[in-house]
């Protein structure tokens, strides 16, 4: 029982790496079930336009599937078109632009993982470069080749072309080799740049590294726990207006919050170093709903960003 709880503790303090694992299996997975059983190349004209839908429209779905499943997204626009404040606050563009920057980053994890996966496969580049007819680039890969590269390359693809089998084979091995080095380019670009904004995010902290580390235990624990609450009284309000209805009796008193109370309690939060508050909630308990109310400002909590959407 004990090893169990020490396995299961090890998963738990590792569910962001677990979660990134996971989310770059299930890309593989995809991209080969893509390669396999719906791309077909046509060996024609299309084929730049194919093979371009099939490498960037899967990856434009996974960004915008990214946003829906930000929590950050929906507070951030809920009730915008009411109240522009929310997400032009004080007339501040800038800081609507750095929060939908830091939305879009973490909406880009599985487009990126996609596009490196598929550039890495090479099938959906080597079809699409096959039929650009760039005249550059055409005589920059027919270089020493015959003469009919120019006109058969996009029947290279299919293995279609009247050109002799090492000339065939050779510019397939090449089209396949640009790909995987563009994918190894995103993969290192996109290493580099998350370790460059991991360091700025870091050099900007305002708190310690113990308590950023407190300060995202705290942040899971109570989005946890706001999902059971949900629940429970999701549940009993039902079960006392069902019974009421049946019944034919008048309503007990239900205590819920009051609707500026929700509203206070949905805006996005920003550290202050004068006072320890963890959350919107926090705040809202520990200084009650008047100091927010007055501010009413969409703001960012920079801990929001370590999660995964």
């Amino acid at each position: 029982m004990d090893g169990f709880q020490t396995v299961l503790k090890f998963f738990m303090h590792r569910k962001t790496a677990i979660g990134y694992s996971f989310m770059a299996l299930l890309t593989m997975g995809g991209e080969r079930v893509f390669s396999l059983v719906a791309f077909r190349c046509p060996c024609s004209n299309e084929n730049f336009r194919y093979g371009l839908v099939f490498l960037f429209s899967p990856a434009f779905v996974l960004l915008v599937i990214g946003y829906f499943l930000n929590s950050k997204t929906w507070k951030l626009f809920t009730g915008c078109c009411l109240n522009p404040r929310k997400i032009f606050p004080k007339g501040n563009i800038c800081h609507f632009f750095y929060v939908f920057i830091q939305i879009t980053l973490n909406a880009l994890i599985a487009p990126v993982m996609w596009l490196s996966v598929a550039l890495l496969n090479g099938t959906f580049y080597e079809c699409a470069m096959s039929g650009l007819k760039n005249p550059a680039y055409l005589h920059a890969i027919c270089h020493s080749k015959s003469a009919t590269c120019f006109e058969e390359l996009h029947k290279v693809a299919c293995d279609k072309s009247s050109m002799p089998f090492s000339e065939s084979d050779e510019l397939k091995r090449t089209l396949q080799a640009q790909s995987q080095i563009l994918g190894w380019c995103v993969i290192m670009t996109t290493a580099l740049l998350s370790l460059l904004a991991t360091c700025c995010a870091s050099c900007q902290s305002k708190v310690s590294h113990l308590q950023l580390m407190f300060w995202r235990v705290y942040t899971e624990k109570e989005k946890e726990q706001l999902e059971e609450v949900f629940q429970l009284y999701a549940s009993k309000l039902s079960e006392r207006n069902l019974r009421c209805f049946f019944e034919n009796k008048e309503p007990e008193e239900f205590p819920m919050p009051a609707f500026q109370a929700w509203e206070d309690a949905s805006q996005l939060y920003s550290f202050s170093s004068s006072k320890q508050h963890y959350s919107t909630i926090h705040r809202l308990i520990e200084e009650g709903r008047k100091e927010i109310k007055g501010e009413r400002d969409t703001m960012l909590d920079f801990v929001d960003g370590s999660e995964i959407p």
